[in-house]
């Protein structure tokens, strides 16, 4: 069966904008033009419109997803599988923090009370997995998965208290790095300062401290744009300049 390019749009609820946008980027071209000068869909590009729909609602971008489903090794069929898992996933997050309104909608109309404790578990709950669906996949081959739940068990049982304390810690951080900046010389007095306040705030999450752990959670700071972009947003050199930094108080200088 094909479909105009109006009908693949009403059957996928896209516009036609988007398809073409899709076909000018490469990632789903019309199986072909005809007579008119319409674009023309087959069950392939149905196929494919699908994965990169299943794709955009788990949140990956249109670049990786090209990348993606245009590899000579794409499996279909285990994609489906994936994203089967992958929503299921999402499904479970999502089923836990309806309960969590549910629960405090009961609590607003005096229903039910929830404790302190209870909205800070949540909320921690939640730290968690945002950072698990940020980095969770590179921190787990970088310092393997039980490094890793052991800093999730630790952010579980932090105190409101220490939750505090690990806040104003970053803040701190946050400004001494700023002003080290601005001298331009990493090994200084103020940038040490600002690695030592780094390496405070890290123990609060890790189980363990490294020096070379902490060596190497900066270079990653430089390694990963994501990393790079939150340390970089106010002044861009900044990930490279805590790096350099957090090299020198650990003694890994290259």
């Amino acid at each position: 069966m094909e479909y105009t390019i109006q009908k693949l749009a009403s059957l996928a609820g896209v516009s036609t904008r988007t398809l073409r946008y899709y076909d000018e980027i490469g990632i789903l071209k019309p199986a072909r033009i005809n007579s008119s000068g319409y674009r023309i869909y087959g069950q392939e590009q149905v196929n494919r419109l699908q994965q990169i729909l299943f794709y955009r609602e788990l949140g990956v971008g249109l670049d990786r997803i090209k990348e993606i489903v245009t590899a000579s090794s794409f499996d279909g069929a285990k994609a489906l599988r994936d994203h089967r898992k992958k929503l299921l996933d999402k499904r479970d997050k999502l089923d836990k923090l309806i309960a969590n309104v549910d629960k405090t909608i009961a609590v607003t109309e005096g229903r039910s009370t929830m404790s302190n404790k209870e909205k800070f578990d949540g909320f921690k709950k939640k730290m968690i997995e945002d950072n698990e669906k940020k980095y969770g996949k590179e921190i787990r081959e970088k310092y393997g998965k039980d490094t890793v739940e052991a800093s999730n068990a630790k952010v579980m049982n932090m105190t409101q208290e220490q939750y505090d304390e690990v806040t104003a810690l970053g803040e701190e951080l946050h400004l001494t790095l700023a002003e080290a900046f601005k001298t331009g010389n990493p090994a200084g007095e103020l940038a040490q300062k600002a690695a030592d306040l780094h390496k405070q705030w890290l123990t609060y999450y890790w189980k363990e401290y490294s020096k070379e752990a902490h060596a190497g959670l900066a270079q990653m700071y430089v390694d990963d744009e994501r990393f790079t972009a939150y340390y970089d947003k106010e002044q861009p050199g900044t990930a490279e300049f805590l790096r350099d930094a957090i090299h020198i108080y650990t003694g890994m200088k290259n």
